[in-house]
């Protein structure tokens, strides 16, 4: 009878330790080349990740007459909550997670600081942002180069006077430095 409670309690530690943090990276540090700057996404739970982002980005500029004509290279802030969904299904597949290589959905916020330009001969001044969902994929590769992209609507604040547009967002890069947490390499 011990010999069985033994096994039991031995074969309930094997599965706990296989579920916990099997998922996420615990942190990792991001270069982007694409769009040049830094990345931090840190984990806050098996299959949640805060990540971070500052550098210049592609925006949409929001004094032109029709924003979708142009887009703008401006300084950028931008924060992402992300719920990666598909680890266990990657796994199954025999595919690897490591560095996070997953599909998410995310809340997603920026913010840019376009300084004092002109646009159609008028001085346009002031910051302006974004909040919004995005849903998207990461994946990362052994040699550390990174890939990301992003798609989604948002509320734009600021000179957009409050409309609902579309987000996309492309990173290539590199991980710089990682906290192991997941067994997916």
């Amino acid at each position: 009878m011990q010999r069985i409670i033994l096994m039991v309690l031995l074969f309930s530690c094997m599965l706990a330790s296989a579920q916990f943090g099997k998922n996420c990276e615990l942190r990792q540090f991001k270069v982007n080349i694409l769009n040049p700057g830094v990345e931090y996404e840190m984990a806050l739970g098996t299959n949640t990740t805060l990540d971070f982002k500052a550098g210049l980005q592609f925006a949409l500029d929001p004094l032109v007459s029709n924003i979708y004509e142009e887009v703008a290279f401006l300084p950028a802030v931008a924060g992402q909550y992300r719920y990666y969904y598909n680890f266990e299904k990657r796994q199954r597949n025999r595919k690897q997670i490591y560095g996070n290589s997953a599909n998410y959905v995310a809340p997603s916020v920026a913010a840019f600081f376009p300084g004092s330009r002109t646009v159609n001969n008028e001085v346009g001044k002031g910051a302006f942002g974004y909040a919004g969902l995005v849903t998207g994929l990461q994946r990362s590769y052994n040699s550390g180069i990174n890939f990301s992209v992003d798609i989604g609507a948002a509320y734009y604040l600021g000179q957009f006077n409050g409309q609902i547009l579309p987000v996309a967002n492309l990173s290539i890069g590199w991980i710089i430095s990682e906290k192991r947490w997941c067994v997916g390499k």
